[in-house]
């Protein structure tokens, strides 16, 4: 069996943790090939090259793919699909994007956020926000799936395989990319940081929203927030964690005024570490918690981020 496995490439460059956990996923599926699609993505095959378990690397180095949109990207998987019987990518909003299209052009199903491989046609996926694992078989002569990559181990480096330089398939010129408004930040990307401080309703307000930047930057950390928090205009959208918002699974997770809804927990609850400070000592989120804190967060976040220095 062989497998197609679309890498994440933003700017040019390889998302190395989501393209690497994907990967391992994967592995069990058959040789890999990753497909790099970008513009002056070169570096980004590269690099991918270099992903322990990639048999063949794949570089569509064209401007029509160096904006992420979605229709030229699927096209161009199609036209490279009859050599595959798995098509695989990152569960980022990117491949959510693309791999749907896929599978429609293809007229076949798509298995989303996968997070256990049984066997070649057989998968499992959280459903009802993570209380329950579902297991999929697909009797489609091509399986399309998209691997939530926080319970997968990122492969390692060492490996050599070839790059390809391949053509640009027909753009269907369904799209138009006009702009793109990126927030810049020094933080780690939320999805793939070690270390996570996440805010939640009883944080107040968006000005008291700035203690949990602090004392994620005095620990390196990458910001999240509940839904809550995001809809009540605390923080922006692209913060948020949880079953509507992004997965995560950081070494530590500091959740800070945050009660734990369900909702919330699908999104989190895979971080090896889980510290919540919450003034409710009866708050579902010390049900999960490794380390709890019951004090009122205006009190205790100051003194902790005082003591860090």
């Amino acid at each position: 069996m062989a497998v197609l496995l679309l890498a994440e490439v933003n700017g040019g460059e390889l998302s190395v943790d989501a393209t690497a956990k994907t990967v391992s996923a994967a592995k069990a599926l058959g040789d890999i090939t990753v497909l790099c699609a970008g513009a002056a993505c070169g570096g980004a095959a590269d690099a991918a090259a270099k992903i322990d378990g990639v048999a063949k690397v794949l570089c569509a180095d064209d401007a029509s793919y160096g904006n992420g949109l979605a229709e030229p990207v699927a096209a161009l998987v199609v036209s490279l699909a009859g050599d595959y019987e798995h098509i695989v990518a990152p569960a980022t909003t990117h491949a959510k994007n693309v791999l749907p299209r896929v599978a429609a052009l293809l007229d076949v199903m798509v298995m989303s956020d996968v997070s256990g491989v049984v066997d070649g046609a057989t998968f499992e996926r959280p459903i009802y926000a993570g209380n329950a694992i579902q297991t999929v078989t697909s009797v489609d002569a091509k399986k399309v799936l998209t691997v939530r990559t926080s319970t997968f181990d990122a492969a390692g480096e060492g490996g050599s395989a070839s790059v390809d330089k391949i053509g640009a398939a027909d753009n269907p010129g369904l799209s138009e990319w006009i702009e793109d408004k990126v927030a810049p930040s020094d933080r780690p990307e939320l999805t793939s940081a070690g270390i996570v401080v996440s805010g939640g309703r009883g944080v107040g307000s968006e000005e008291n929203f700035a203690l949990i930047e602090q004392l994620a930057d005095k620990l390196g950390a990458a910001v999240g927030a509940s839904r809550a928090a995001v809809d009540s205009g605390y923080a922006p959208n692209d913060w948020q964690v949880g079953q509507t918002g992004k997965v995560v699974a950081p070494d530590l997770y500091v959740a800070v005024g945050i009660s734990g809804a369900i909702q919330h927990l699908a999104g989190m609850k895979d971080s090896k570490i889980i510290v919540a400070i919450n003034k409710d000592e009866e708050a579902p989120i010390f049900q999960v918690a490794d380390f709890g804190l019951v004090a009122d967060l205006f009190s205790a976040v100051p003194e902790l981020i005082e003591k860090l220095g």
